[in-house]
């Protein structure tokens, strides 16, 4: 009994796990640049004293999905979208340099370039800090160029250029805060044939209907595993009767 019981609450435990990996990527089916999660489960054994006839089952995130999410026109000057492969690089809350495909720029109040999260925008020099200006563009190389405040229509000047990256993916981790990075600790230079598309954004690739399924698989499995427990506590609760009437 106790075998059974050990087996049905690990694996509900473990479903519980995907489940959540599973909502988190279908609660941001429409956060712009996302990258879904891929996770498995995997039997590993008992180890310890005695012999090898237990196993365990074990949820882990495997892998990241890196494929191009839907590209949506947005008019705005200060979206971009990674045509093809590549990255934005940006600063992350915790200081380091990480990577992103969400182009969803916005000004601060002090003139800092970030991300729709908050994240400063990396340039050629460090973060990107952009000047009062009437009119801003930005390039097909990640180039920003502005207007300054009262000077002729055709007068733009470059100020600085959006670092792009474009790493192996092999060689690449999505991190706890949902950034991509090199998986040695290192940064990535900048790629010069790495291009955006001014005006656009990308949409999640994560595909809402298949996320939905899974839900309701895990959903039925986490019963099963439920109702396993159940039984085995209703079979223990019956051995414990039979022992009594023996004696």
């Amino acid at each position: 009994m106790d075998k059974m019981l050990y087996i049905s609450m690990n694996a509900a435990q473990q479903t519980m796990l995907a489940q959540a990996t599973n909502s988190n990527n279908l609660a941001n089916v429409n956060t712009t640049g996302f990258r879904q999660d891929f996770e498995q489960f995997r039997s590993l054994p008992v180890l310890g004293d005695g012999l090898p006839s237990r196993v365990y089952s074990a949820s882990e995130r495997v892998a990241t999905n890196f494929e191009t999410g839907s590209i949506h026109s947005t008019g705005r000057e200060l979206d971009i979208a990674i045509n093809g492969e590549g990255f934005i690089a940006v600063v992350g809350k915790d200081g380091r340099e990480g990577y992103t495909r969400a182009g969803d720029l916005r000004i601060s109040p002090s003139g800092q370039l970030l991300t729709g999260t908050g994240l400063a925008v990396l340039g050629e020099g460090g973060p990107i800090a952009i000047p009062q200006a009437e009119k801003i563009e930005i390039g097909s190389d990640g180039t920003i160029s502005i207007r300054p405040v009262g000077s002729e229509a055709n007068a733009l000047a470059q100020l600085d250029r959006i670092k792009l990256v474009n790493p192996a993916l092999t060689e690449l981790q999505k991190e706890t805060d949902g950034l991509i990075r090199l998986k040695d600790g290192t940064t990535a230079a900048a790629d010069v044939s790495v291009k955006v598309a001014s005006g656009n954004l990308e949409s999640s690739n994560v595909n809402a209907v298949s996320a939905l399924v899974k839900m309701i698989g895990l959903q039925r499995q986490y019963e099963m595993q439920v109702k396993m427990m159940s039984t085995a506590q209703e079979n223990s609760a019956s051995s414990a009767r039979l022992l009594q009437l023996a004696n």
